[in-house]
C-alpha cells in the first residue's frame, strides 16, 4: 500500500485524491487564460482553496516547448514576490522550477515543495537544496531534457534512475512524488503515448511513491478533439477521471472546482488495493501486469539482478482463447501446455473426439506460453501457424502503437 505524509499532508491509497491548483505566472504559456497577474496571485490561491485545492503549484517559466525563453532573473522576479504574497495560506505551496538557486530562494520565502519537471537532470545542485530543506520533491520522468522518455517502458526506466539517484544523494524515500510526464514534451511524444501512460498509470505503483498526474488542457487532448487549450476542459476532466480510476494520487489542474467533482466520482469507482497488516507484518496483493515491472518489484526487495531476470517470466499468468482449431491440434496444445507446467481447458466433446473443430483456453505464465510456442512451431498440421499467431498476440499485447492507435 502507498501511504505517505508530504509536509504534513497525507497522500496515498486510503486518502482522498489530492488536488493541486496551478498558478501560472508565465505570459509565454500555451494556455493564455491560465496566466495570473502578480496582483491577483493571493486572490487566485484563495479561490482555488475554497474550491477544494489541497496544494498550490506556482511557476513562472513556461515548460511548453514552443514557448519563448526567459532568463533566470525574469523567472526569479516573477516567482519570489508571488510566493511571499502567499504567506499564511492554509495549503502547501509547490514551486515549479528547474533551478536550484531559485528553488532555494522560494523555499526560504515560504514554499514547501520543489516541483522539478527535469527530474534533477537540469541542475544537479537541486538535490543539495532539497536535502538542505528536507522538503518533498516532485520528480518528473526525464532523461536529457524534461519529459523526453517516449512510451511507458521508457518512463518506468527514467523514473527508476531518477529515484535511485535522488535517494543516493540524501533525499528521503518518503519525500518523493513521481510524475510520468504526460504531455508533448518532445516532437516524438505522440498523443498515443499519453493515452498509454494514463491507461497504465498503475504500473508506477511498483515504485511505492505517490503518483502525480498533470493532465490539464494538454496537447494530446487538443490532438484528439481538434480544439485549442481554452476549449479542452471537458476532455481534461475525462482524462483525469481515467487517471484517478487507474491510481493517480494527486491531480494538477488549472480548473479546480470541475476537476474535483470528476475526481471524487472516479475515486469512488476505484477499488482499494488488497493488503493485510498484523503488527509489523504486512501482506499485499501486487496488481502487476508487465514482466519488467515484476523485475523491478523483485529488485526493490533485494533480489539479485540475475535472479529477477530469471524469475520475471514466471510471474504473470496469461489466459488465451484459441477458437476453431481441430480437435487433434487442441489435444496436442493441451498436452504440451501441461508438460510445461501450465494448463488448458477443453470442451467435453474434444476429449471424446465427437467434434472436428473446438475452442480451448490455455493458461500459463509468460515463460510457459513462450516454451509452448517454441515447441509447437516445430510440429505438424496447423500447429506452426498457431505458434505464429500466439507470437503475434503476445507482441500486440506489448505494442503501444497497436493498442492505442485508432483509425479515423
Amino acid at each position: 500500500m502507498i501511504e505517505k505524509t508530504i509536509a504534513g499532508l497525507k497522500v496515498g491509497d486510503d486518502q482522498p485524491v489530492r488536488i493541486m491548483g496551478v498558478i501560472n505566472l508565465s505570459k509565454e504559456s500555451f494556455y493564455k487564460n491560465s496566466v495570473v497577474s502578480s496582483e491577483n496571485v493571493h486572490d487566485t490561491a484563495i479561490k482555488m482553496i475554497n474550491e477544494g485545492a489541497d496544494l498550490i503549484d506556482i511557476g513562472a517559466r513556461s515548460t511548453w516547448p514552443l514557448a519563448g525563453k526567459i532568463s533566470k532573473d525574469e523567472e526569479r522576479n516573477r516567482l519570489i514576490p508571488a510566493i511571499r504574497a502567499l504567506a499564511g495560506i492554509p495549503v502547501l505551496i509547490s514551486v515549479d522550477t528547474m533551478f536550484s538557486d531559485i528553488a532555494d530562494e522560494a523555499l526560504a520565502a515560504g514554499a514547501n515543495i520543489i516541483n522539478d519537471v527535469s527530474g534533477f537532470t537540469t541542475d544537479a545542485k537541486m538535490m543539495d537544496v532539497a536535502a538542505k530543506y528536507a522538503c518533498p520533491v516532485i520528480l518528473m520522468a526525464s532523461n536529457n531534457i524534461p519529459g523526453d522518455p517516449v512510451g511507458m517502458d521508457a518512463i518506468m526506466e527514467s523514473l527508476g534512475r531518477i529515484i535511485e539517484r535522488a535517494q543516493d544523494n540524501g533525499i528521503s524515500p518518503d519525500s518523493i512524488i513521481i510524475d510520468p510526464a504526460i504531455g508533448k514534451w518532445t516532437p516524438e511524444k505522440l498523443a498515443i503515448y499519453d493515452y498509454e501512460t494514463i491507461d497504465n498509470i498503475a504500473r508506477l505503483r511498483v515504485f511505492k511513491k505517490p503518483i502525480l498526474a498533470a493532465i490539464s488542457r494538454k496537447s494530446f487532448i487538443g490532438d484528439t478533439l481538434n480544439k485549442p487549450a481554452a476549449e479542452r476542459l471537458y476532455g481534461s476532466i475525462a482524462a483525469t477521471a481515467i487517471a484517478v480510476r487507474n491510481g493517480a494520487h494527486i491531480i494538477r489542474t488549472h480548473d479546480v472546482a470541475p476537476t474535483l467533482d470528476a475526481v471524487r466520482v472516479a475515486e469512488a469507482a476505484r477499488a482499494r488495493s488488497s493488503s493485510v497488516r498484523s503488527g509489523t507484518i504486512e501482506a499485499e496483493l501486487l496488481d502487476i501486469k508487465n514482466i519488467e515491472d515484476c523485475r523491478k518489484a523483485m529488485l526493490s526487495i533485494g533480489v539479485t539482478s540475475n535472479g529477477s531476470q530469471i524469475m520475471k517470466k514466471k510471474t504473470l499468468v496469461y489466459n488465451i482463447l484459441i477458437n476453431n482449431i481441430s480437435t487433434a491440434e487442441a489435444l496436442i496444445v493441451k498436452q504440451e501446455m501441461l508438460a510445461r507446467g501450465g494448463d488448458a481447458a477443453l470442451p467435453r466433446d474434444a476429449v471424446s473426439h465427437e467434434t472436428q473443430k473446438v475452442s480451448l483456453i490455455i493458461s500459463g505464465t509468460h515463460l510457459q506460453v513462450e516454451r509452448l510456442i517454441n515447441k509447437i512451431r516445430r510440429q505438424v498440421r496447423e500447429l506452426p501457424l498457431i505458434a505464429d499467431m500466439l507470437t503475434e498476440l503476445m507482441n500486440k499485447n506489448n505494442d503501444t502503437v497497436f493498442r492505442y492507435s485508432r483509425s479515423k
